[in-house]
């Protein structure tokens, strides 16, 4: 290595390194914000029980689905609710599964339904548009298959529009594997910090003009605010288009305090990282200049970078220093995170981080590269502007 690319290699490390510290201060800061609101909401009580509304689009049986669709049948919600399931046809392995789960319920308001195959690129808003369709509530919750929550959240997110400026809540989440696999828990860790970070540091700098779909509560109107449900269906983050395009209008965009439990199904390590990259490929096409500089925030890459340097220049202190560095800013950052979140691993799981950062960041790489996505058996390209393009269909 000339002495011109070691420096140029070096600068580069050092560069990283102080942009990535600087974003984990950040972070810190902005969990610890969360974390004080999300005290002061479990103090207060609940008062504000409008009927709910509950849709839950599905599409085949995942390993953990019955857990998850239980936690919504065992709900204490004084308001009153309803639990609408929704397939493409009435064979479906998840829609069995629901019937089986409800008939341990019998005294639940629960309806299923079809839909036949999706009339919009986005396979999940076709469902929920036929749902909330037949839906008889005025504020509807929507919630994806993999989301499990505890037996008040209904009643504790349900608050969130208590003021009547707020038109939308959306939870954030704790990733939990479905198997105990490394690639598996390092997908749930990624999922509990990489996202939940970037999204409290937006909102204490610039506030919420987005949201994320795992669990979001909303009034019935907003989606015809925003353009309809044809309009959402054409695009892959239909959850952020639908957040930001509130928030342009000037409507109450809000994170609940409430946090629920993302389950990460089992699946093999090449499928693991085709869905991560998947929300990627979404992200960068959702906030291009923001996914861009994602990149400057990780910090073991430019740790590794920095100590490979220093090692090859014998300076085995500074290479020690490099990696020491970063490895100190990634648990930190991980640890307020998943404290604020009210994660019972958060020490465990923010030691084991840094090496989920190194993971990350390969991801992020491999998010600018060409590529089609699957879904429910539909093969899409994500175009330049977030839109969808499918490209085949399989049955």
């Amino acid at each position: 290595m000339t002495p011109w690319v070691s420096t140029s290699v070096l600068g580069l490390a050092y560069v990283g390194s102080v942009t990535s510290a600087i974003y984990a201060a950040l972070v810190v800061a902005a969990a610890h914000r969360f974390g004080r609101r999300r005290q002061q909401g479990q103090m207060r009580a609940a008062t504000f029980f409008p009927r709910l509304s509950v849709l839950k689009p599905l599409h085949g049986a995942e390993p953990g689905l019955e857990e998850n669709l239980r936690s919504f049948f065992t709900q204490d919600y004084p308001g009153g609710y309803e639990l609408l399931f929704c397939a493409r046809h009435a064979g479906d392995a998840g829609l069995a599964i629901a019937r089986s789960v409800a008939a341990e319920f019998p005294g639940s308001n629960v309806r299923f339904l079809t839909c036949g195959e999706p009339q919009f690129p986005n396979p999940k808003m076709y469902s929920l548009a036929v749902m909330a369709q037949a839906a008889d509530a005025d504020i509807l919750v929507t919630s994806d298959a993999d989301a499990r929550i505890a037996p008040d959240h209904l009643q504790r997110l349900a608050q969130e529009l208590k003021d009547p400026e707020v038109d939308l809540a959306f939870s954030l989440y704790l990733g939990r594997a479905q198997t105990p696999e490394t690639y598996l828990y390092l997908d749930a860790l990624g999922k509990s910090v990489e996202m939940n970070a970037g999204v409290l540091v937006a909102d204490m700098l610039a506030g919420t003009d987005f949201s994320l779909g795992v669990t979001v509560i909303q009034r019935r109107e907003v989606f015809e605010l925003v353009g309809g449900f044809d309009e959402l269906g054409s695009y892959w983050a239909e959850d952020f288009v639908l957040g930001h395009r509130l928030a342009e209008q000037g409507r109450g965009v809000r994170i609940s305090t409430e946090v629920i439990e993302l389950v990460v199904t089992a699946a093999s390590a090449s499928q693991s990282f085709l869905n991560q990259l998947r929300w990627a490929q979404s992200t960068r096409r959702s906030r291009p200049l923001g996914h861009l500089g994602t990149g400057l925030t990780f910090a073991m890459p430019f740790g590794l970078l920095g100590m490979c340097v220093e090692l090859a220049h014998g300076r085995l202190w500074a290479a020690f220093a490099f990696l020491l560095f970063a490895v100190v800013q990634r648990a930190a950052l991980a640890w307020s995170v998943l404290r604020a979140l009210g994660s019972a691993t958060a020490f465990r799981d923010a030691c084991v981080y840094p090496v989920r950062d190194v993971y990350g960041f390969v991801i992020w790489l491999a998010s600018f590269l060409p590529a089609s996505t699957r879904y429910h058996g539909t093969s899409f390209r994500i175009m330049p502007d977030g839109r969808l393009q499918a490209e085949s269909v399989s049955r």
